[in-house]
């Protein structure tokens, strides 16, 4: 690939050649779609954030702006979610920071800079290595400590930050405080998307559900009778988002929780854009993926927002309101930032219960009990690794309950990828060699033992690879042993260093060992070694085009060794 190419690979916005003016049409409309469902949207997820409500508007502009232009999904939305937004308020909360806005953009530059730098490094298929059921987990785990979170937001009563636990003991502990018009404005936006849903999803039910919260908090004035309001938070000021610069002083607290937002942000994107891309047959290249949704997170952390990552919600509205280019996505940021001109004071009136009762609704909507009884049922493993992560979001730091998932990843991974089957071929009745155990009763050629090995021959397998040997070796009539590699792949030098120890072991026994069915690439890798020597090249049987054409040759050559070593023996 030439360097034009490459640069051209992550300038995904060169597809705009040819845009009609009816495409634009149908961006634009689909952008004011996303548009109404990011107010109410990114207020929420700020306040799940435990941050100032305007940044959750931040984070629905300039990065929707910039991640629609970059990434490989045309149609997949940048912004806030719900399970993201939670674990960036519990790494910005573990700090206690003076200026949470300036933690939270110093953590949205920093996630963008490591997305960026593993899109450029192609790292796309990293995600591939984080298992379902620990994101299943820790989805779960979200929802309820989002639902949780909101309890003290549903009944106005004071709360303390902890495990779940904790939460919930200290919100029944204070039940007699409850504010009843405060739990009225909750449960009643509760009963108002959960009635709108029913009725139609593109329904714009969360700005229906706010801008209700909004006219009855003006009209009858909910500050004044406890109810608490954005207002009462942090006001949103009228205006665009400020221009705002990384604390390079906080990078050394911020990076264990870098490293768990930036995973959990790419995850959620590569996602989103998967499944968007299964609809419409679009091909995905998860590394521009990255660049692009990295990209976003700068502008992100230098315009005061947070983290940020590719949102189903809002995509999906974006593909069922018409969306055409990716200029949907533009055209919804570049909205947001109108509304932060002309409406922000609006958005002041609007009741924490309102936005409470919304956010449950959506903890909710994580909590998917099908797709968790589907994990439970499925291998032991994958169980356990979804209980582990769903206790973990409970019991520790959030960024740790990342980390704890990763590793039940890389583990299970691991124990996986080092596992060979390894079986021993017999000839049959039909003149066919068929699979059986090593060692399993049956009719063998004298002299001669066939190994089948099927499975990743990386590092991690060499010690089965030697014992699955030596149980062969153990039989003191072999004279030839056969190793079938056509089913294998990864050859590295460690498991190769085996195998030629093995040879060199069986040599001065007067016995040999004879290797079949290697791809070009493996046999490169001993050639280049000089490992192929150490065999011995006439003991090497590469594959070649013909069924068996390279075992029959091994056989071969297996029968006459075999057979002189035996006429040696005899003399």
């Amino acid at each position: 690939m030439s360097a034009r190419e490459a640069l051209l690979r992550y300038l995904p916005a060169r597809d705009l050649k040819g845009l009609r003016l009816s495409d634009l049409q149908r961006d634009l409309l689909a952008g004011l779609a996303v548009a109404v469902l990011s107010v109410p949207a990114g207020i929420a997820y700020a306040l799940i954030a435990g941050l100032p409500p305007a940044t959750g508007l931040y984070a629905a502009a300039a990065p929707a702006i910039v991640g629609s232009l970059f990434r490989s999904g045309p149609r997949v939305i940048t912004g806030p979610t719900n399970a993201l937004s939670l674990l960036v308020g519990s790494v910005v909360a573990t700090q206690v920071p003076d200026e949470p806005i300036t933690m939270a953009a110093t953590l949205a530059f920093m996630v963008g800079a490591i997305q960026l730098a593993a899109g450029w490094l192609n790292l796309g298929a990293v995600v591939d290595y984080i298992s379902s059921p620990v994101l299943r987990g820790y989805i779960t785990g979200a929802g309820v400590l989002i639902v949780v979170g909101q309890l003290k937001n549903l009944t106005g009563t004071p709360a303390e930050r902890g495990t779940v636990f904790t939460r919930v003991s200290t919100w029944l502990a204070h039940l007699d405080q409850v504010s009843w018009l405060t739990l009225g404005v909750g449960l009643g936006t509760i009963a108002v998307v959960v009635g709108l849903r029913a009725v139609s999803r593109r329904l714009p039910y969360a700005l229906i559900a706010m801008s209700g919260g909004i006219g009855l908090s003006a009209l009858f004035d909910f500050s004044a009778r406890g109810v608490q309001t954005v207002a009462d938070l942090t006001p949103v000021p009228q205006g665009l988002p400020p221009f705002s610069l990384p604390d390079l002083s906080l990078v050394p607290a911020l990076a264990s929780g870098a490293f768990a937002v930036t995973l959990l942000s790419l995850v959620e994107s590569s996602s989103v854009a998967r499944a968007m891309a299964a609809r419409r047959g679009d091909r995905i290249d998860t590394s521009v993926e990255f660049a692009g949704q990295g990209l976003a997170n700068i502008a992100g952390g230098l315009t005061s927002a947070f983290p940020t990552s590719g949102s189903l919600t809002r995509s999906a509205l974006n593909e069922a309101a018409g969306a055409r280019t990716r200029l949907s996505g533009a055209a919804s940021g570049v909205m947001m930032l109108v509304v932060l001109v002309v409406l922000g004071p609006v958005v002041n009136y609007t009741p924490v219960a309102c936005l409470a009762g919304l956010l449950t609704v959506i903890a909710f909507d994580l909590i998917d009990l099908r797709r968790i009884w589907t994990t439970l049922r499925a291998r032991p493993s994958d169980a356990a690794a979804f209980v582990a992560t769903l206790i973990g979001t409970w019991v520790l730091p959030l960024d740790s309950a990342v980390e704890l998932g990763v590793a039940i990843s890389i583990v299970l991974f691991l124990r996986r990828a080092r596992l060979l089957t390894v079986k021993e071929l017999l000839p049959g009745d039909d003149g066919r060699l068929h699979e059986v155990e090593i060692d399993a009763p049956g009719r063998r050629i004298p002299g001669i033992r066939v190994l089948h090995v099927e499975g990743s021959l990386f590092f991690g397998a060499a010690g089965e690879l030697a014992s699955a040997l030596e149980q062969a070796l153990a039989d003191r009539t072999l004279k030839v042993l056969i190793v079938r590699l056509k089913r294998t792949q990864g050859l590295d030098i460690t498991t190769a260093e085996v195998l030629a120890q093995v040879a060199e072991r069986m040599r001065l026994d007067g016995r040999h060992l004879l290797l079949v069915g290697m791809r070009e690439e493996e046999m490169a890798l001993l050639e280049r070694t000089g490992l192929d020597q150490r065999f011995g090249r006439d003991h090497l049987f590469p594959t070649r085009p013909g069924l068996f054409a390279a075992m029959e040759d091994a056989l071969e050559t297996a029968r006459r060794l075999a057979g002189e070593a035996e006429e040696g023996r005899a003399a």
